[in-house]
């Protein structure tokens, strides 16, 4: 039997949200969770266990630099899970600064299935 592996989706395009998790699907044993911006993905993430992050930088209420700076600065069992920034923020600066706030990978708009599926398989050491 293939573990499960849990990710939360935050982006406040459901377009963008739908591309990523059918991307995800793929994967054998992925179950996917949506939030539509950094707020509602914080309020999940105290719900309920995950084994991944996937957000968006620019979304209402809570953006996903500041997601990203909750889930590490919290004593959580979250605070060590891999977190990939899916964005249109191509500038080298966004990428510095989401990766120095502890991003593990820096994806920019618009992404293939493909290297979603490599980004995460990497991050998650699967085969």
């Amino acid at each position: 039997m293939t573990q499960q592996i849990r990710a939360l989706v935050v982006d406040d395009s459901q377009a963008m949200r739908r591309s990523i998790m059918y991307a995800l699907q793929r994967l054998a044993g992925v179950v996917c969770t949506e939030a539509q911006d950094g707020a509602e993905g914080l309020k999940k993430l105290t719900q309920a266990r995950f084994d991944l992050v996937l957000t968006d930088i620019n979304m209402p209420l809570m953006d996903g630099l500041k997601l990203i700076s909750h889930i590490r600065q919290t004593a959580s069992e979250h605070r060590h899970i891999p977190i990939i920034v899916v964005t249109t923020e191509g500038a080298a600066a966004d990428r510095e600064r989401a990766m120095k706030l502890g991003a593990s990978a820096y994806l920019v708009k618009p992404v293939q299935a493909k290297v979603v599926l490599d980004t995460v398989r990497d991050l998650l050491k699967l085969d």
